[in-house]
């Protein structure tokens, strides 16, 4: 099915926002009716437009989307507080979901579909969202130049002997907030302080770039050590480009924090949504949201952005898979998600810029 994109300007509570609308089987505007339910998202990712066209296909309800960065979707329904045409608001990161709730903009939903297939350490304790994906924060290494043997837990990272040898993103980035948001979970804010200076201090260069970047700054030997997301190794090892390949095959990937006294899991974030408080479409809008629970949705999100499954049972993606089995930190995001302000103020004492 083809799909009709427009791009337009919508003001947002903070300012002027360009977002993106693609409207699945109908270029009509966002309604408020049985037959549509209006998608706010901040997953930037064309391979998700097959799960709104199986979602239409199934239910006959069209799915018309905005989309945008987290923190201006989020802005933008508490600006229309009533009158938003929002019925459902998807993000990434276990961060923006906590603050979607804090803010008051999503709704307790009870569904016996959702809280059956998602763990609960997946999702809201009062049903505000659900996760439907997971994505692993892990140490990435050049293999010419570190061995597995090496690696042990994101403690150790703060070690001296990896002076000048890691890469990571700015402490702006949420992904890297919900990491230390889990650390301090873990051990307070003072010894989390103190890991937060022993990793700046072990810098291989000021933080600069997304994830890829970090990645492929590990293969070009900028540094020996990367902190990324799984997928996106993944989605290097999936290109067609040589040079992609070449990186693939240079970095290898490790799961941290598996075993010993600091062997609580690999920290795990997702994406995940729930239904706005004012959502006109409230029934579609559950239905939405179970529907991204079922195994070929799932699929979707294990093959089309490389992310792990949060139902149990769904094949992953064969690149994902060769990266190996490991254990998941079992911690639920509201609790990291609570904790990313404060892990933005100790990254500032500790000097990560």
């Amino acid at each position: 099915m083809r799909l009709n994109r427009r791009h337009f300007i919508l003001a947002a509570g903070t300012g002027i926002v360009a977002v993106a609308s693609k409207n699945l089987i109908s270029r009509g505007p966002a309604i408020a009716q049985r037959t549509a339910v209006n998608l706010y998202s901040s997953r930037h990712y064309d391979t998700d437009d097959e799960l709104y066209d199986s979602f239409s296909r199934a239910t006959g309800v069209r799915v018309n989307l905005i989309e945008g960065d987290a923190e201006q979707l989020i802005e933008r329904v508490k600006s229309e507080g009533a009158n938003t045409r929002a019925d459902i608001l998807l993000t990434v990161d276990g961060g923006n979901l906590w603050r979607a709730k804090q803010d008051g903009i999503l709704q307790p939903i009870s569904s016996s579909t959702l809280n059956q297939k998602i763990p609960s350490n997946l999702r809201d304790p009062q049903g505000h969202w659900f996760a439907f994906s997971k994505r692993a924060r892990v140490i990435m290494y050049n293999k010419n130049k570190v061995s597995k043997s090496q690696l042990s837990t994101y403690e150790d990272l703060a070690d001296p002997k990896w002076k000048g040898k890691i890469l990571i993103r700015s402490s702006s980035n949420i992904y890297n907030q919900s990491l230390l948001g889990s650390l301090l979970a873990a051990h307070g804010a003072e010894k989390t302080l103190a890991w937060a200076r022993g990793v700046v201090s072990n810098f291989a260069r000021s933080p600069e770039g997304n994830d890829t970047a970090q990645i492929k700054a590990c293969a070009a030997g900028v540094g020996d050590i990367a902190i990324a997301n799984s997928y996106y190794l993944a989605r290097l090892g999936k290109s067609s480009q040589r040079e992609d390949q070449q990186v693939f095959n240079t970095v290898g990937i490790f799961f941290p924090n598996q075993t010993g006294p600091n062997g609580r899991g690999t920290h795990v974030n997702i994406s995940g949504g729930g239904v706005v408080k004012h959502a006109k479409n409230k029934q579609a809008a559950i239905e939405f949201l179970e529907h991204l629970a079922e195994r070929q949705a799932q699929q979707f999100f294990a093959e089309g952005n490389n992310e792990y499954p949060v139902v149990s049972g769904v094949p992953l993606d064969p690149v994902l898979q060769s990266f190996g089995s490991f254990k998941a930190d079992p911690l639920n995001p509201d609790v990291f998600g609570k904790n990313n302000a404060e892990a933005l103020k100790i990254m500032d004492r500790a000097g990560w810029k």
